[in-house]
């Protein structure tokens, strides 16, 4: 799946937006240093206004993907490899999907920072944003909060993928998402990255008991979404998800910014906070949960470090 990210320090309030057609979009924004800030800069960006324009943005890149797709002009190219080994695939939906988010925001807000997974020299993308505000957005959210521009961290993955799903939140304000009524940890459903399911297998039933269920899936978008009330019937339903290895934080930053917004949590598997800045790697695996005692999850782990030996 495909996020966005947008971060004002490594705390605070989480702006997140997920929509359709494979493209997960969201702000991740923190107030620590929004006063002190506020004196280095009078550039200010409205929250509401930029969740606003990432639906739009969001909207925008699913309709290239899937333009790209009927069509059938994928151009798949090979970029590399997964830390596990397999092929990290690249799509003229990827880049056309970029092309119209990247530019849609920096068309609109310039000296906003904004890191994307795919890189492309071409700019001739002259989208304007129309400010139009979506009406269940108006509705949740009044007037919303103006934060410092250069307190901003924007992270886009665009993804070609075959997941469609639209979700949206702000911390604070609301969601087109909720909860489960019902979570059950005797024993757990744990859903985990279809790469490396055999390995993290042992990990669980260390920590949950041998009767765990154990849920194989791709994309981590999808495996949040697993753990609230689905739009989708066919995603199916999880406790908990955990991942043991290194992750880009363009995977994992929309997912965590819902399930804040949903009283849930994503830490790593130490129970610590994720940090959005800086590198584009995450190394301490994850864990998310909603609705239970996090913290005591966090207690049965076993002893994990960030070379994933336990």
């Amino acid at each position: 799946m495909a996020p966005m990210g947008i971060r004002l320090s490594p705390l605070g309030v989480a702006v997140f937006c997920l929509l359709g057609l494979g493209v997960i979009y969201h702000l991740y924004a923190g107030v620590i240093s929004s006063r002190i800030a506020a004196f280095t800069s009078k550039r200010t960006v409205n929250l509401r206004d930029l969740l606003a324009l990432s639906v739009e943005a969001a909207v925008q890149g699913g309709r290239e993907v899937k333009r790209v797709r009927e069509e059938d002009k994928l151009e798949e190219k090979t970029k590399g490899k997964t830390m596990e080994g397999q092929s990290e695939k690249l799509t003229q939906g990827d880049l056309n999907s970029h092309r119209k988010m990247y530019y849609l925001i920096k068309n609109t807000y310039p000296y906003v920072q904004v890191n994307s997974e795919e890189h492309d020299e071409t700019n001739n993308e002259l989208a304007v944003w129309n400010r139009d505000i979506p009406a269940d957005i108006l509705k949740s959210v009044e007037g919303g909060r103006d934060v410092p521009a250069d307190s901003i961290t924007i992270w886009i993955d665009p993804l070609d993928a075959t997941q469609e799903y639209t979700a949206w939140a702000l911390v604070g304000h609301g969601s087109n998402m909720k909860a489960r009524t019902t979570y059950n940890m005797n024993p757990p459903k744990v859903i985990v990255s279809r790469s490396h399911a055999g390995r993290v297998k042992g990990f669980i039933e260390e920590a949950f008991g041998n009767t765990t269920v154990i849920l194989p899936a791709g994309g981590a978008g999808y495996k949040v979404l697993a753990l609230l009330d689905p739009l989708d019937e066919d995603i199916e339903k999880a406790d908990m998800y955990i991942h043991v290895t290194f992750i880009k934080k363009w995977d994992i930053c929309a997912g965590n910014a819902l399930l804040t917004a949903l009283g849930g949590h994503m830490t790593t598997l130490k129970g610590e906070e994720i940090d959005y800045s800086g590198a584009a790697g995450n190394r301490e695996g994850l864990l998310a949960s909603v609705k239970v005692d996090h913290q005591d999850l966090v207690a049965k782990l076993p002893a994990w470090d960030s070379a994933g030996k336990h």
